[in-house]
């Protein structure tokens, strides 16, 4: 089944949320019903799948403790090589597409091969788990900014950032102990 008469397929990133199926957005969900394949992370909650029509192909592409399915490069291939089959391609992604997503990889291999794009934001883990948590990560009386830190980075380099007066500061998943940290300094 094709998207368009003149069989132009699209993308569409949809950030899937931390997790809790009730946090996916609405136009996530009206994209799920729309999509024609659909790639999925592994931090992503499989319960959003039963959102797809039933002739929709679901593809696993998720990376598990360093350990992918398949390569960034191999999912963005994929991504514009179903797009130019003319169907609509939903990537689910865990959290937010942007925040230590490569969202921006897969946009960029999408406009790189004249693929229209659609991303659709997601509730990043860094904001969800602290507000399930009540954890507030401003606060006008204690921090003054926010940083958000990704645990782990391509050349496996390690962190030192400093915090200063009145702020937040997030780490994401990828530090030694597996687990979102928040620390603050008043």
């Amino acid at each position: 089944m094709n998207n368009s008469k003149n069989n132009q397929g699209k993308i569409i990133l949809i950030g899937a949320g931390p997790g809790d199926a009730g946090l996916l957005t609405l136009q996530g969900k009206q994209w799920l019903q729309k999509a024609e394949v659909i790639l999925y992370d592994h931090l992503v909650n499989e319960d959003l799948l039963r959102f797809s029509k039933k002739e929709t192909e679901v593809i696993y592409v998720g990376k598990k403790e360093g350990v992918a399915s398949m390569q960034q490069e191999k999912i963005n291939e994929l991504l514009v090589a179903k797009a130019r089959e003319g169907k609509i391609v939903a990537r689910l992604k865990g959290g937010d597409p942007f925040i230590f997503g490569r969202g921006g990889e897969e946009i960029q291999a999408a406009d790189q091969s004249k693929i229209p794009f659609l991303v659709v934001p997601g509730v990043t883990s860094v904001t969800g788990v602290a507000a399930y948590a009540g954890i507030p990560l401003t606060h006008r009386h204690l921090s003054s900014t926010l940083s958000i830190i990704t645990g782990s980075n391509e050349k496996n380099q390690g962190h030192s950032y400093r915090l200063g007066k009145n702020r937040c500061q997030v780490r994401h998943p990828g530090f030694p102990d597996g687990r979102p940290q928040t620390s603050s300094n008043r």
